[in-house]
């Protein structure tokens, strides 16, 4: 079995070698990085299964290193690890390209069973695979999305938000739904944030193609299906 190496992006020194104990004696490999550019080149030389991330760092930002990432491995998960806790710091987390957001102080042992999750996740769709409708397609090994032959650039949640409507297309979501399957159980489901991607998932996917894909039914959920539901 393959030994799995989590990268800690964390420049508070204690927070980080506790961290960093806590993982290796779950059976995890860890790696310390102490500011954004030593996280950067880390992650340019060497393979890591997931990253934590910090945003307030020295030399580069956790947003922007969460970005740069990104051009580098599309489908890394990133835990974004932080004191900042307000929705404008999550959507900026989310927007950057975090896969989730853990406030500071955290319990190691639910940090640990979202590590776990993704890392099933990032196993269990280790395979080339395409999902399709009407004239959409998103190729889930590199996140790669095209409406009619067009390329689309979508962050990384507007991909997964895409995946799991294609995962149950013609089916009616509802928010609680979307926002365990995209944000995490325990995220605000009286936030709008759905509104707010689903809004930019239509502009770059629907706006100028037919037919509308993303629908809502109002009072119920969204859904993804060719014709109204």
């Amino acid at each position: 079995m393959n030994e799995i190496s989590i990268l800690i992006v964390e420049d508070e020194q204690r927070v980080a070698e506790i961290l960093k104990k806590q993982l290796e004696d779950s059976g995890y490999s860890a790696d310390i990085a102490c500011d954004g550019n030593i996280g950067k080149k880390l992650v340019e030389v060497k393979r890591y299964n997931l990253i934590i991330l910090d945003i307030n760092l020295p030399l580069l930002n956790g947003y922007d290193l969460c970005k740069e990432i990104r051009k580098i491995n599309s489908r890394i998960p990133i835990i974004m690890l932080t004191a900042l806790g307000t929705p404008d710091n999550k959507v900026m987390g989310f927007d950057a390209g975090a896969d989730d957001y853990v406030l500071k102080p955290f319990d190691f042992r639910e940090l640990l069973a979202r590590i776990n999750v993704f890392l099933r996740r990032s196993d269990a769709n280790n395979h080339t695979e395409k999902l399709r409708i009407a004239d959409l397609e998103i190729d889930l090994d590199t996140k790669t999305v095209l409406r009619s032959n067009k390329k689309i650039d979508l962050t990384a949640k507007e991909c997964l938000l895409l995946e799991t409507f294609l995962k149950n297309k013609g089916k009616l979501l509802t928010r609680e739904f979307i926002i365990e399957h995209v944000w995490g159980i325990d995220f605000d489901p009286s936030t709008n944030i759905i509104d707010v991607y689903v809004n930019y998932l239509r502009k770059k996917i629907d706006k100028d193609f037919e037919p509308k894909l993303i629908h809502t039914k109002f009072g119920f959920g969204f859904y993804c299906s060719e014709k109204e539901l």
